[in-house]
């Protein structure tokens, strides 16, 4: 118990975003966590830096990363998606902290993004704070 996460949310797509990190947060302290910083970032690729702030803190014990990648007219959104995700997994086993991913897309519209903003921002913090607990 009293995991200490630290949350990366992407501010493009906010409607989306800012929503999962409040019940990122909520779900976390309801699991009896506590998010203790969170930083805010430009896009869910511009993620990886901070995840590696937070994961050079000892008062952070794992990070979730919210974002919603949303499908444009190029393959962007997978370019922008799987390049985050590798990077945060790369930062996770490097730093031996649980990183969740919260990051919702590519191939996704915003109607997709607006139905999945719960699922992923509980099913990130659940999976990070299940991490850290297991790995104690």
């Amino acid at each position: 118990m009293n995991e200490k996460i630290g949350l990366v949310v992407s501010d493009f797509n906010a409607d989306i975003t800012h929503l999962m990190a409040k019940i990122a947060e909520e779900h976390a302290k309801f699991l009896g966590a506590k998010v203790t910083r969170t930083i805010r970032v430009p896009g869910a690729f511009d993620m990886p830096l901070a995840v590696k702030k937070l994961m050079e803190s000892r008062q952070i014990d794992g990070v979730v990363t919210l974002g919603a990648v949303i499908e444009g007219d190029t393959d962007h959104d997978s370019i922008v998606a799987n390049n985050a995700a590798r990077k945060i997994t790369d930062l996770s086993v490097q730093y031996g902290k649980p990183a969740g991913m919260g990051i919702s897309g590519p191939k996704m519209t915003r109607a997709d993004g607006v139905k999945r903003l719960e699922s992923y921002a509980k099913r990130s913090v659940e999976s990070c704070v299940k991490l850290i607990r297991r790995l104690r």
